[in-house]
């Protein structure tokens, strides 16, 4: 007997695709609002690069007498440290005004875009700081830092 194979993927690449917003409140994290969604701040024509936003749990060993292997069970889970970096304007009128730092929102994040029936992620985060790029070189911009407040909640379904 062979196994099933696992059905094809629709490939694709984030730029293009991929969607972020902003949004300032929502109910129910675990299930926003099509009015809650589209209340919020499109992020993505403005988003020039993307750090973490991701989950992993720790792994815990437990030993015990009864043989040498050591088994693991899953430990606390933990979101990487994470940040958008985005363009800043010359009239400052840019998302400085819209996240400064110590403000509490949602990054919601649409892998695959803004399409009713796919999944999205809504991470409720805090702005720890937003750092500007003194480059000379290249375009300027700002790091938005976020510090992860609560459990992210993963592949939801937008409405």
């Amino acid at each position: 007997m062979v196994a099933t194979p696992i059905a094809a993927t629709s490939r694709y690449i984030p730029p293009g695709t991929t969607h972020y917003y902003w949004v300032a409140t929502i109910a129910n994290y675990n299930s926003p609002s099509r009015s809650e969604l589209n209340a919020g701040t499109d992020l993505t024509g403005e988003v020039m690069a993307v750090s973490g936003f991701a989950t992993s749990s720790d792994q815990q060993d437990t030993p015990d007498l009864g043989s040498r292997f050591v088994p693991k069970i899953p430990g606390r889970i933990t979101a990487d440290d994470s940040s958008i970096t985005m363009y800043a304007s010359s009239n400052s009128s840019d998302a400085r005004t819209l996240m400064p730092r110590d403000t509490a929102g949602y990054v919601v994040i649409f892998p695959e875009g803004d399409i009713t029936g796919q999944k999205m992620d809504v991470f409720p985060v805090k702005v720890t700081g937003v750092p500007k790029s003194r480059d000379i070189e290249n375009p300027a911009n700002m790091v938005f830092q976020y510090a992860i407040t609560k459990i992210p909640a993963e592949n939801v379904t937008i409405p």
